[in-house]
């Protein structure tokens, strides 16, 4: 927990009264901007300090992760990225959120951070819009907020720390499932929660490559459920797409704790080789179901990573390397240098996917 304190100057930037206004403008909403008075990101309209990009990081940064829920294995691992990069830096590190995936849960932890005078928050987010109200409250009392795997609406943070492209990750998971049924029958798609906004982004795109694709027209999607990222209840899910749909081709699940939980289903049932799974999973968790045929290939990006590179974004930002306007550079530790895009999006990459053939050579 940090330790509560008398707020400094955590931007730095030479002039005060230019931080003043990045502040400001970063309280009410959207990325800064430059020294204009444009406002096109959803601010006050007032001119705002430029980014620093020779600035140093600051030393004692607060940062506190907050994933969807804990205890869950990605977000573990995005966490010892998180921690390491703040260690690297000299700042002082959290990791804290509820158990459940309700986007109400995460609220009283937004509002504990920002009471603590954490100086930037690193959210995986629950719901795009319910977490507005506490995240505008936080950004006025000087926290950033840097979303990371699932975003918020782009006026209530700073910067969103993208895994991928949300389009490559759809057209890559209609694509894998594709090929496992042989470009033609059904699949369903086992989700998170209903609000989660990367899940809805990833199957939006499905949905397009499905009615518009020529190489998909003979395959159906017969069903959208919602695990809540839950493992028993993804469990039982899986369970009841089957039943439902005993023809059923494969399923999608493009969230690490469905796609285990449909496996370890799978592995023990008669479907077992005859319905195709895919999704998105970390190879520790998906081995044992690899090598034992019950999932072919499935994807993800290094979670570790991203946190790492979520962690640096947000010590950019409280140091005033970047301000979250397009265009703007900085170097996240041994990652490399990043480049600000559209909306105040950082990407880590693209997805890799994981086989019987490399499987074993990662270890995350």
């Amino acid at each position: 927990m940090f330790a509560s304190r008398a707020r400094r100057t955590r931007a730095v930037v030479p002039v005060a009264l230019g931080l003043s206004l990045v502040l400001t403008v970063a309280a009410c909403g959207g990325t800064t901007q430059d020294s204009s008075n444009d406002d096109d990101g959803g601010g006050d309209g007032e001119s705002a300090a430029a980014a620093d990009p020779d600035a140093e990081f600051a030393p004692d940064l607060s940062i506190a992760m907050l994933p969807k829920s804990v205890n869950n294995p990605y977000f573990e691992a995005s966490s010892e990225g998180a921690q390491a990069a703040v260690d690297e830096l000299g700042g002082e590190y959290e990791y804290t959120g509820p158990s459940d995936t309700s986007a109400s849960s995460q609220v009283s932890y937004i509002n504990t951070l920002s009471q603590q005078s954490a100086d930037v928050i690193l959210l995986s987010a629950n719901d795009p819009n319910a977490l507005c109200s506490s995240l505008e409250q936080a950004r006025s009392a000087e926290t950033y907020v840097v979303t990371f795997d699932s975003d918020v609406d782009p006026g209530c943070r700073d910067v969103f720390v993208s895994q991928v492209d949300s389009d490559e990750v759809g057209r890559a998971l209609i694509e894998m499932a594709s090929e496992q049924i042989g470009g033609a029958g059904t699949v369903a798609i086992l989700s998170a929660t209903a609000n989660a906004t990367n899940q809805n982004a990833w199957i939006a795109v499905i949905e397009e490559e499905l009615a518009s694709n020529p190489d998909y027209a003979e395959i159906e999607l017969v069903g959208v459920v919602y695990g809540d990222d839950e493992d028993e209840k993804s469990f039982q899910e899986t369970q009841g797409l089957l039943q439902a749909n005993p023809d059923l081709g494969a399923i999608i699940s493009p969230t690490t704790v469905g796609i285990a939980a449909a496996a370890r289903y799978l592995s023990g049932s008669e479907f077992k080789g005859q319905v195709a799974l895919t999704g998105l999973g970390t190879p520790n968790q998906m081995r044992e179901f690899v090598k034992d045929g019950t999932v072919t290939e499935f994807a993800l990006w290094d979670p570790t990573a991203l946190g790492e590179l979520a962690a640096y974004t947000g010590a950019a930002i409280a140091s005033g390397i970047i301000t979250g306007a397009e265009g703007e550079t900085f170097t996240a530790g041994e990652l490399g240098e990043y480049t600000v895009g559209a909306d105040g999006v950082v990407t880590l990459g693209p997805p890799t996917r994981f086989n019987a053939d490399n499987i074993d050579d990662f270890d995350f």
